[in-house]
């Protein structure tokens, strides 16, 4: 026996003076509701109903019985209503893990639009340049800039960054621009710690693949130092667009075989599992998802 189930047949029983009016109510059968009602009677071991030919009222057991039921079955049903909300409306602690640059130069921009869009959600981001357990650290969401995301984990790929093989100008004045992939090896590299390919690049050209294989001069476990250094002359680096685009924009760094491409690199919105996705993760997938392809931040004006 279900007991919210049976203290509703009881409550409409009470209310509607008889089983067969509350059977009709209830879309139920009259048996049914004797059946339901029977089986209360006896986990109570009470007698909650008198029964006449003509009426069916409460005991003074029942009617107080009545009184609470009507109290705790309102309860109850407000609970699930304000879960059900809940469970519907993008709400509470929203945890995010990214890249420090990307974090920086292409995520902030886009958090108050979605703050605005959505104030029930608090933001709480994280920025690292290692690859966090998400299940481990608790966190609802990460960003990912990587050719092959985990396959423990789903993946919504939200944009492309490019790869720019460059330099600055000192640089090249000291130590001559190459003029093949295979010239690179005569040449200072600084590489990012955290690369899926090491110590290698693959460039793509005229003809055709290549890859290059280097010692790096200096190891940095984030972009922004490599850009630094590169722009102080030290060596090649191998960035994404988003850290090193004002560098090349204004000329403190320069491209290095132009004619030859590093693979673009994906960016990926991650989570950990499709059961049961949150709203706040949904719908702060959707809102990046929305920013990449207008390849803006919403305003933050309500």
């Amino acid at each position: 026996m279900d007991t919210i189930d049976a203290m509703r047949v009881f409550v409409a029983v009470v209310e509607r003076n008889g089983f067969s009016a509350a059977a009709d109510a209830m879309d139920m059968s009259t048996a049914a509701v004797t059946r339901q009602i029977a089986a209360l009677e006896k986990r109570l071991s009470a007698r909650l109903l008198n029964r006449t030919t003509r009426r069916v009222s409460p005991t003074s057991t029942g009617a107080a019985y009545y009184q609470r039921c009507v109290q705790l079955l309102a309860e109850f049903d407000a609970l699930e209503a304000s879960v059900g909300a809940q469970a519907l409306q993008p709400s509470g602690r929203l945890r995010i893990n990214a890249p420090v640059s990307y974090g920086i130069t292409r995520l902030a921009p886009l958090l108050p639009g979605y703050s605005t869009r959505y104030p029930q959600v608090e933001l709480d981001l994280s920025l690292s340049d290692r690859l966090v357990d998400m299940v481990e650290e608790g966190f609802d969401l990460a960003i990912r800039i990587t050719r092959n995301p985990s396959p423990s984990l789903i993946a919504r790929r939200l944009a492309q960054a490019r790869i720019i093989l460059c330099a600055a100008p000192a640089y090249i004045a000291r130590r001559g621009a190459p003029a093949t992939p295979q010239a690179l090896a005569e040449h200072d590299f600084l590489s990012y710690t955290y690369s899926a390919s090491g110590d290698s690049w693959t460039l793509r050209g005229p003809e055709g693949e290549t890859s290059v294989t280097f010692t790096p001069r200096m190891r940095a476990n984030n972009g922004e130092v490599l850009r630094e250094a590169a722009i102080a002359g030290m060596g090649i680096i191998a960035q994404p667009d988003f850290i090193i685009g004002p560098a090349l924009a204004d000329g403190r760094l320069v491209p290095v075989l132009p004619e030859w491409e590093v693979p673009p690199v994906d960016i990926h919105a991650v989570y950990a599992s499709r059961s049961h996705l949150a709203p706040k993760v949904r719908s702060f997938i959707d809102y990046l998802v929305e920013c990449m392809e207008d390849n803006t931040a919403p305003s933050v004006s309500p």
